[in-house]
C-alpha cells in the first residue's frame, strides 16, 4: 500500500488558503452515475443519444478516456472512492444486499477501521454530504452518517425496483439523515431536487464560509430502466427505427443529463461554479443487455473486459484545471480520487491507502506517472459465480483476467490489442503471464486477511 501523509502540495495549497482571507478550499461535488456505458455518452460518440450537459462539463475541464473503476460491479467500486483502498482491501468485495432469508446475497462488510474520504475532509474544515445511493450498508454503524457524511438525503440500498415507488423487496429505504423518508416522484428528479436544495443552503450568507463536499449518487441508468414517458417519446420521435430496449435507455440517460445540467446551473447560480471542483464518473460499464453501449469496448457490467471497468470520467475546477484537455494515456482508478481531492483541498491523509494522487496532472503540474500494477475483483454467487472470487491484473499495457472463478485466465496485451479481440496463449509469453499471475496472487493473499461477512443479519434497514 501507499502511505498518504501530508504532501508538500498539501500543506503549500492549505498555506495559501489561510493567508488569504479571501480564499478557501474549494468546494467539490462528486457526481457518480450508476452502470453508465463507455460510449453512453453523445462526448464519448454515442451516435443515437444526446448528452450535453455532461457533455459540457467533459469540455470544461479534463477528460479521461484510460479511467477504471476499481470493479465491474457497483458497491466495491463505491467501496474504493470512499476509502481510496482497493475494494477487497476495504472489505466489499462484493455486492452489500438486503439479506434474505434463506440466501446468500451479501458480499460485503465495510470495513470497521476504513476512514472515509468526508471524515479526512471534515479535518479540514468541510461540511459533508452525500445526496442519492449509499450501497455501503443498511445497518448502524455503516450507513452514511456513522461515516463521516454531516447530511444524507438518499437511498440507502442497493437498487430500486421503481423509480417511483423507491422500494427494494418491499422496504423502504430512503432516508434523511436517520428519518425515513417517503418522496413522490422520480429518484433521478428527487436526488437533483436535493442536491440543489443543499447547493444553495451551504451558498447561503450562512454558510458560505465553509467549504463543502457533495457526492451525488444517482441511481441511473441502473435497471430498471424507467424514464419518464415525454423523455422516451422524446427519443423516439427523433431516433427513426430505433430498438425499445435501446431506446429506453436512451431516453433514461438523456433524463439524468437534464438532472446533472439542473445541479451544475444551481452552481453557478448561486455563485459557487468558480471555486468548486467537478467530478463525474460511474461506478462500473453499462450492461448490455439493458441495451447498453461500450463500445468501442469488449464487455459491459459484471465482466472484466475493458467494457466492464472502464468509464467515462472527467475532473473540472474552473481557473484551476485548464479546459478542453483529453488525457488518452493516464491510468487511474476509482480509489485514486480519495487522495488527489484530498490533496486538492489540503486535507492531510495521515494513514496507508491503496490510492494514488493524480492532482499535479491536473494542475498542470510536473508529475512522474509512475507504473504500477492495479488489480480488480468480485465476489459473487449463485451457480454462475460460486462465491468464489474472480480478478484482473493490468502490468504495462499487458493485462491477465477472467470473468467467472470457473474458466480459464485470458492474457491481452492491450497495447496491441485495445479490444480484447486476441487472447494470448499461455504458451506464447510464458514469462509475462507468470509476472502477471504471480503479481495477482500477491495482491489476493494481502488483501485476504480483511474480513467481508456480515456479523448482524437483520431483515431491514432500521
Amino acid at each position: 500500500m501507499i502511505s498518504r501523509i501530508f504532501s508538500c502540495f498539501a500543506f503549500l495549497a492549505l498555506v495559501s488558503f489561510s493567508a488569504n482571507g479571501a480564499e478557501r478550499p474549494p468546494n467539490i461535488v462528486f457526481i457518480i452515475a450508476d452502470d453508465l456505458g463507455y460510449g453512453d455518452l453523445s462526448t464519448y460518440g454515442a451516435p443515437d443519444l444526446k448528452s450535453p450537459n455532461i457533455d459540457g462539463l467533459f469540455s470544461a475541464g479534463m477528460r479521461f478516456d484510460n479511467f477504471y473503476a476499481n470493479c465491474p460491479v457497483c458497491s466495491p467500486s463505491r467501496a474504493a472512492i470512499l476509502t481510496g483502498l482497493y475494494p477487497d482491501n476495504a472489505g466489499v468485495p462484493g455486492v452489500i444486499r438486503t439479506p434474505l432469508p434463506g440466501k446468500s446475497t451479501n458480499w460485503g462488510k465495510l470495513r470497521e477501521d476504513a476512514v472515509l474520504l468526508p471524515a479526512v475532509l471534515k479535518k479540514a474544515g468541510y461540511h459533508t454530504a452525500i445526496v442519492g445511493k449509499w450501497h455501503l450498508g443498511l445497518f448502524k454503524p455503516d450507513r452514511p452518517n456513522d461515516r463521516g457524511f454531516d447530511f444524507f438525503h438518499g437511498f440507502l440500498g442497493d437498487m430500486m425496483d421503481d423509480y417511483y415507488n423507491h422500494l427494494r423487496h418491499g422496504i423502504n429505504y430512503m432516508r434523511k439523515d436517520e428519518e425515513t423518508v417517503n418522496p413522490e416522484g422520480h429518484a433521478t428528479e428527487i436526488f437533483t431536487d436535493w442536491a440543489i436544495d443543499y447547493i444553495k443552503d451551504r451558498t447561503s450568507d450562512a454558510h458560505r464560509d465553509q467549504p463543502f463536499f457533495l457526492y451525488l449518487a444517482y441511481n441511473a441508468p441502473h435497471n430498471p430502466v424507467q424514464p419518464p414517458q415525454e423523455w422516451l417519446d422524446k427519443v423516439l420521435a427523433r431516433e427513426k427505427g430505433i430498438d425499445q430496449t435501446r431506446a429506453k435507455l436512451v431516453a433514461f440517460i438523456e433524463h439524468l443529463d437534464h438532472g446533472v445540467g439542473q445541479v451544475l446551473a444551481s452552481l453557478k447560480e448561486t455563485g459557487a461554479w468558480d471555486n468548486t471542483i467537478i467530478v463525474f464518473t460511474s461506478d462500473n460499464g453499462g450492461l448490455v443487455s439493458a441495451g447498453a453501449r461500450n463500445s468501442p469496448l469488449r464487455g459491459g457490467k459484471q465482466e472484466m473486459w475493458e467494457g466492464g471497468i472502464r468509464v467515462g470520467t472527467c475532473v473540472a475546477w474552473p481557473g484551476k484545471i485548464a479546459a478542453g484537455q483529453v488525457n488518452h494515456d493516464h491510468l487511474s482508478l476509482g480509489m485514486d480520487f480519495y487522495p488527489t481531492l484530498a490533496e486538492l483541498a489540503g486535507a492531510p491523509i495521515e494513514h496507508e491507502i491503496d490510492g494514488r494522487s493524480f492532482a499535479p496532472l491536473l494542475l498542470g503540474q510536473p508529475f512522474e506517472d509512475k507504473p504500477r500494477d492495479v488489480y480488480w475483483v468480485r465476489l459473487e454467487g449463485g451457480p454462475k459465480y460460486g462465491g468464489i472470487p474472480y480478478h484482473a491484473v493490468q502490468s504495462d499495457g499487458w493485462k491477465l483476467m477472467r470473468n467467472t472463478a470457473f474458466e480459464p485466465y485470458e492474457m491481452y496485451h492491450l497495447a496491441d490489442d485495445p479490444y480484447e479481440e486476441r487472447p494470448i496463449p499461455r504458451e506464447k509469453a510464458p514469462k509475462k503471464y507468470n509476472e502477471l499471475f504471480e503479481s495477482l496472487l500477491e495482491h489476493v493473499n494481502h488483501a485476504g486477511k480483511v474480513p467481508w461477512q456480515r456479523v448482524d443479519e437483520g431483515s431491514n434497514a432500521e
